[in-house]
């Protein structure tokens, strides 16, 4: 994000108050002449005061630039919507402006993954709220001390605690450093995945059910064929009837089961 103010031969980045006209005057005069170079000189005397406000957002993860960038936005729509007669310094004005659209950039722009804005303010308020704490107490906050200083439940304390990890992702990619002399593993490497024996084992409760359906002489054959792995003659012998009787109900038996499966 890049915003670009119009530099006149009168003014450069490093301009800081106009030479002959204070804050209040240089307003009056834009507000009496729509002059564009008084409000680019409004915007530049005040860059400062962005950076300032900024900086109180540093190490969130974003550049101090962009933070800058966002900030500056905040300052032209106070310039646009200022009015002296109002009796308050432009600075005053201007901070909840600028803060404002830098804390908006936060909420909409700079969390990984999509949480609702009530709990990224609530995430936002828990951070500042727990950093005084911290600094009163002497030690770090218990849950019960956050909750009550941000006047929100125990669950959606914890809640907006934990999908600040949404915040800022890894990639999976990412190269963990070791001690040892081998190259660098990737994260993808150290997490774990789905045991496929926990899909057999559902599988399996599921073929069980569909077994414990099938009629006495049918399960039988089954279970001889398939979970004793007896040959047909031998299933034969044991239920005392012929090799192409059990050839018969071992296909009956098993298009029922694949009928009970796919149901």
């Amino acid at each position: 994000m890049t915003l670009m103010v119009k530099e006149h031969p009168s003014t450069s980045i490093g301009f800081n108050k106009s030479p002959s006209k204070t804050t209040d005057e240089l307003f009056r005069d834009y507000i009496d002449t729509a002059n564009p170079r008084r409000r680019d000189e409004l915007i530049l005397a005040h860059q400062n005061l962005v950076r300032y406000l900024a900086s109180k957002f540093a190490n969130r993860g974003i550049p101090l630039e962009d933070l800058a960038q966002v900030g500056m936005i905040g300052l032209v729509n106070a310039v646009d919507r200022f009015d002296p007669d109002r009796g308050i310094k432009f600075s005053t004005f201007a901070t909840p402006t600028i803060v404002g659209e830098i804390r908006r950039y936060f909420r909409d722009k700079a969390w990984s993954l999509k949480v609702p804005r009530r709990l990224q303010e609530l995430n936002l308020t828990i951070s500042k709220v727990t950093e005084e704490l911290t600094k009163k107490l002497c030690h770090p906050p218990t849950i019960q001390d956050i909750m009550e200083a941000v006047g929100a439940s125990e669950e959606e304390t914890i809640e907006a605690m934990e999908l600040g990890n949404a915040y800022d992702t890894v990639s999976l990619d990412t190269r963990i450093e070791s001690g040892g002399e081998s190259a660098p593993m990737t994260l993808a490497e150290f997490v774990g995945e789905e045991d496929a024996s926990l899909q057999k084992l559902e599988e399996h409760g599921d073929l069980m059910h569909a077994i414990n359906s099938l009629d006495s002489r049918d399960k039988a054959v089954i279970y001889y064929r398939f979970f004793q792995e007896l040959s047909q003659t031998q299933v034969a012998e044991r239920l005392n009837i012929s090799q192409m009787h059990v050839s018969r109900i071992q296909q009956k038996a098993l298009s029922k089961l694949k009928l009970i499966l796919s149901a």
